[in-house]
């Protein structure tokens, strides 16, 4: 082979060197890219940012054996979960990821505190991953307080128990079942203390869930346990291990809080109303044509009426409304075109449903969280 002239192995030499800058200079920055997405906590309470608005915290406060997790583009997993305690106690830690506001550390950008009166909707999306080598719940939780409160603990906590691996239950004891966002669950009420405690438990693992946080937060007000004009501070997604934990993971979640300010089928106002119940009953089955009126000063804009039907009861179609669930504690919704109610006017929807048993009307109503009377 004949030599290259001089001039054509220096351009060849320039051109080598170049191609291997440019080399390491990728693999210089993917390797920052991936330092930069997988962030390893091991403070017990330490946290960071995933997607310039959600934060996730390691939140180890239960035991002194060490505890980390490692925050991704769209969510953590736990890396290491030394010892364990008691499983009739209190858990090691909550691993969390959340929106909102948690002992004053507020999630960039985030509209919480938020007042359930002005709170249209919350969509929010889940999805864990998980193992069998440990004992655990993996929990959404939604804190309720009077208050818009950025710091401590809230008064009212909704947890959601979407599984739980080994001999652990939540705070307080089972209060019944409900159906919750088209799903059935086991109801748990109780205080660990500091805070009142709703829990809902699903009978079978939940690995991935899109839902509206609110529905939740509904059942909590028809329980006694909230007010509309209470705030939602903040929600979140993680587990509570209790053994081990090394390999859970929340692989995804978003949260997002849409307030109304008014616009219809957005909660209104509480106001005076009264409430005309009418039924037709037959064996195993009726229909019911419900009137809602404004007996207030001020016009609705955007209502929920609330109350419970009777254990047996499941509503099977609706019309001139929305509602949700189709039994227990029932929210029924406006739509746009009958969303405002003037003072003296009124409105009426209608649904059909089945029963067992002796049939039953509701023991009560509210309109947008105040209660009302019944003609």
């Amino acid at each position: 082979m004949r030599p290259s002239p001089p001039h054509a192995r220096s351009a060849r030499g320039l051109f080598g060197a170049l191609l291997t800058a440019l080399v390491s200079l990728a693999a210089l920055l993917t390797t920052a890219s991936v330092a930069q997405a997988d962030t390893s906590i091991c403070e017990p309470f330490g946290s960071t940012t995933i997607q310039g608005r959600y934060v996730v915290q390691n939140n180890r406060w239960g035991t002194s054996e060490a505890q980390c997790i490692t925050a991704t583009d769209s969510g953590f997993r736990i890396t290491q979960a030394d010892g364990s305690v008691p499983t009739n106690g209190a858990p090691k830690s909550y691993p969390s990821v959340y929106n909102g506001c948690h002992y004053t550390n507020c999630s960039p950008g985030t509209s919480l505190p938020a007042q359930l009166s002005t709170v249209s909707s919350a969509p929010t999306s889940i999805s864990y991953s998980y193992v069998s080598n440990a004992t655990y719940d993996a929990a959404y939780d939604i804190w309720l307080d009077p208050t818009p409160r950025t710091d401590g603990v809230n008064r009212t906590e909704i947890m959601v128990w979407f599984n739980k691996v080994g001999s652990v239950q939540p705070v307080g004891s089972q209060v019944g079942t409900a159906t919750v966002a088209g799903r059935q669950w086991q109801v748990w009420s109780g205080n660990n203390g500091s805070n009142d405690v709703l829990s809902f438990v699903a009978p079978s693992a939940i690995t991935s869930w899109s839902f509206d946080v609110m529905d939740f937060v509904r059942q909590a007000v028809s329980r006694g346990l909230a007010q509309n004009s209470w705030y939602l501070t903040s929600v979140q997604a993680g587990f509570e291990p209790w053994q081990n934990g090394a390999g859970l993971a929340v692989t995804s979640f978003s949260s997002t809080v849409n307030t109304g300010g008014g616009n219809p089928g957005d909660p209104g106002s509480p106001t005076a109303c009264k409430v005309a119940y009418a039924t037709n009953v037959w064996q195993g089955g009726f229909t019911a044509d419900v009137t809602v009126t404004n007996t207030g000063s001020s016009p609705v804009n955007g209502w929920k009426l609330a109350f419970t039907l009777p254990a047996g009861q499941q509503i099977t179609s609706s019309w001139s409304a929305g509602v949700s669930p189709s039994s227990g504690a029932v929210t029924v919704s406006s739509l746009a075109y009958n969303a405002q109610i003037a003072p003296g006017d009124r409105v009426s929807f209608g649904f059909q449903g089945s029963y067992s048993g002796t049939f039953a009307a509701p023991a009560g109503f509210s309109l947008n969280g105040a209660a009302c009377t019944t003609a």
